[in-house]
């Protein structure tokens, strides 16, 4: 087997999890994610990329970092992009182009990566946690009006994260910045391909942080990420940053980082660059066949948040406004870690995005928040699911794993 660190968790890709031929139905495992599956798809255009930078030798931005940039540029409709190592270097320099400083305040979401909250940290910026939309899972903009409003003039930034692959609620959040004058910021890092109102993740904000890591529906082979905006000043402020705040060698306008995108990582990005539609929609489709099981399964009351004793699943809610592009398809369950072990002894694979609000993460203890000030992120951590979603999972892996859950449940 090959492992993948997921965030904080490994992730366990399964080349051989096969269905059992003289069990019909059944397999040897299924797992959250199989990149050997899409391997397979862009094999040959791959190993032609890594060929043309291996000769090319030139391993650090260079051409292919720029034509990257140019892609993505255009596929968010954002105007300009800044690659970078990762998508939490990503998230670093887009609050350093926005301006902001040590002592500022920060809003942003108590349900989500770690990354989201400690590149705030990381410029000695404060962050400010608010609590989720329980349908969503994505900030909520009234409880979003109540911090700006306690915080005032020290918020220098609004950064909502598009969770799951479905965009936080723009139109709440956009008013909201217009009426405070504070830029808004996407963490778009599980949303590429995602749309609010028909506009694309990464346009939306001034700025936008993108992850490439190995498991998002756009993925590198290692660690990759890169900022959109639609200012170029902000562009060129980022370009130096991530090189040791150097626009030109040895010479070094301020202290940045050493945050560059290797060539490698960009060829690959740009052989699936053109795949990604495809894959998102083909991740849209699982969830409708994950949709329709578990209604026809009997768990789930259509309209319900929350789960109950009669209808222990809440299936993802998408927005009118959203083209939710499935990073995840996470549902709302009873007896979550129960069901999970349940799961995990059928070798089906799972996981907990998150089981720990940002809040109440022990390195942000300083901030002075306690058990029962963001209850929706706090009963969200304890519910959550998420089955295995990507584009090459099949129909019959789906049943098994509905089956199964229904099966608990019985």
């Amino acid at each position: 087997m090959t492992g993948y660190l997921l965030e904080s968790h490994f992730l366990v890709t399964n080349p051989s999890a096969k269905r059992r031929p003289a069990q019909a139905g059944k397999f040897d495992a299924v797992p959250m994610l199989d990149l050997s599956r899409q391997y397979h798809q862009v094999r040959e255009e791959v190993l032609r990329a890594v060929e043309r930078v291996c000769a090319s030798q030139h391993f650090i931005l260079g051409e292919e970092v720029a034509a990257l940039e140019k892609e993505i540029a255009a596929f968010t409709e954002a105007g300009h992009a800044v690659a970078c190592a990762s998508g939490t270097d990503a998230l670093w320099l887009a609050l350093l182009a926005a301006g902001v400083q040590p002592g500022d305040a920060v809003v942003t979401t108590a349900f989500s990566f770690f990354a989201s909250a400690s590149a705030i940290v990381r410029i000695g910026a404060r962050p400010v946690f608010v609590d989720i939309d329980p349908q969503s899972f994505n900030l909520d903009p009234a409880d979003l009006a109540f911090k700006l409003k306690a915080h005032g003039s020290r918020v220098k930034a609004i950064l909502p994260v598009h969770l799951y692959g479905q965009c936080a609620d723009m139109d709440g959040i956009g008013a909201l910045a217009s009426q405070f004058d504070v830029p808004v910021l996407e963490d778009a890092a599980q949303a590429i391909g995602a749309t609010w109102n028909k506009q694309r993740a990464g346009s939306i904000g001034l700025a936008a942080a993108f992850s490439f890591y190995p498991t998002k529906n756009l993925s590198a082979y290692g660690d990759a990420g890169l900022v959109s905006t639609r200012n170029p000043e902000w562009a060129e402020r980022m370009r130096k940053l991530r090189n040791h705040g150097s626009p030109e060698r040895y010479l070094h306008t301020e202290v940045g980082w050493n945050c560059r995108m290797d060539a490698m990582q960009a060829a690959v990005l740009r052989v699936k660059l053109p795949y990604v539609e495809q894959w998102n929609q083909k991740r849209q489709e699982r969830a409708v066949v994950y949709d329709r099981l578990l209604e026809q399964s009997g768990l789930v009351q259509r309209g319900s948040c929350f789960p109950t004793n009669d209808a222990p699943v809440v299936l993802p809610h998408i927005s009118a406004h959203a083209h939710h592009v499935f990073h995840q398809y996470v549902l709302r369950v009873n007896r979550r870690d129960e069901l999970r072990a349940f799961l995990e002894e059928r070798r089906i694979s799972t996981e907990v995005y998150y089981p720990i609000p940002l809040h109440l993460q022990p390195c942000f203890e300083y901030l002075g928040y306690r058990v029962g000030d963001l209850p929706g992120s706090e009963l969200a951590a304890k519910q959550v699911l998420a089955l295995p979603m990507f584009a090459e999972l099949t129909t019959d892996e789906q049943n098994w794993v509905i089956e199964n859950i229904a099966e608990f449940y019985q």
